[in-house]
């Protein structure tokens, strides 16, 4: 595996907008960090609102002086959440200059095509070859197995208006301001990955390790990484120290995104997750989606300082 450093040039700011997610509280405050979307426009409050779902998408901005870069990352679960969101937020499609994927589960890629049908012109869509296999399966304590549905197929993309980059190694976007990490290093000794994937490659059944589990890297000038995870199956601390290594900068400023510890299998390394992350120590700390409850509640506590609850529509403004 290539992770010799990459040369990811310094930004001045990093805008990130939560497009759909498992959470959304109209209610919530904001911070210096974060700004919540207005309950009310005019003084009327609006007959339509946010969605939220088991899924992930956030628009990325990123700014160096006079330069603005836009790519969107992940496409959330349903065909509803994210365009729905995209129109109640107001925002406009025309400046993404580019689509990351996570990985190929349905609930980052279930709205890719109403998205690519919103985006004028050719757009690169970035994606570990792996994202394609399958069919893939998660077997259940009693033992059924059940089947992914398979929303990301390599035909169906190349009749879309995207120039498919497939790749397993760091790919630099944006005028190298974005770095997407391509395939996970996984160093830790307690993070093993989703138990009971499987996936079905020439006919026959294998283990699933989800290896095209990717992030972003974005390099704060003078504050650090800012680290963006989807699901983290490569493990939360395996993908910043991945991160890190190939951005060849230690410090981390953030880290945002699914981390993937809900659930019993799971739960049972927040606290070894919580203690890595204290050794990073990063000034903000945004757990989403498929975190669950319990390790969100846990880093609460732990990370009084750092710790931002994130809703659908949340704008963090890292500078």
């Amino acid at each position: 595996m290539n992770s010799s450093p990459v040369s990811l040039k310094e930004v001045d700011r990093v805008e990130i907008v939560t497009l759909i997610d498992n959470y959304v509280d109209v209610l919530i405050q904001g911070t210096d960090v974060v700004t919540r979307p207005q309950l009310s426009k005019g003084g009327d409050i609006p007959t339509d609102t946010l969605l939220a779902e088991h899924g992930l998408s956030m628009l990325i901005t990123v700014h160096r002086g006079e330069d603005k870069h836009t790519i969107l990352f992940d496409t959330g679960y349903s065909q509803i959440g994210v365009p729905h969101n995209i129109e109640m937020l107001g925002i406009g499609l025309k400046q993404i200059e580019a689509i990351v994927l996570s990985h190929g589960h349905m609930d980052h890629t279930g709205s890719l095509y109403s998205v690519l049908d919103m985006i004028p012109g050719r757009v690169p869509l970035v994606v570990h070859p792996e994202a394609f296999t399958g069919p893939r399966y998660f077997g259940l304590a009693d033992g059924r197995k059940l089947k992914f549905p398979q929303t990301l197929v390599r035909a169906d993309l190349q009749n879309q208006n995207v120039k498919l980059m497939e790749s397993k190694t760091p790919t630099l976007l944006a005028d190298n301001m974005i770095a997407v990490t391509g395939e996970v290093e996984r160093v830790t000794a307690f993070e093993k990955g989703l138990p009971n994937a499987t996936l079905e490659r020439d006919g026959k059944i294998e283990d699933d390790p989800i290896a095209d589990d990717q992030a972003l890297v974005v390099n704060l000038k003078g504050k650090g990484l800012v680290v963006i995870s989807g699901c983290a199956h490569a493990g939360i601390i395996n993908t910043v120290i991945f991160a890190a290594k190939i951005a060849g900068i230690e410090k981390v400023h953030t880290i945002i995104g699914g981390f993937h510890l809900s659930g019993p299998f799971f739960e049972r390394i927040i606290e070894d997750t919580i203690k890595e992350l204290k050794n990073i120590n990063p000034e903000v700390l945004v757990p989403m989606h498929c975190t669950g409850w319990k390790a969100i509640q846990r880093f609460s506590e732990e990370f009084p300082a750092s710790f931002i609850l994130n809703s659908v529509g949340s704008k963090f403004t890292l500078s």
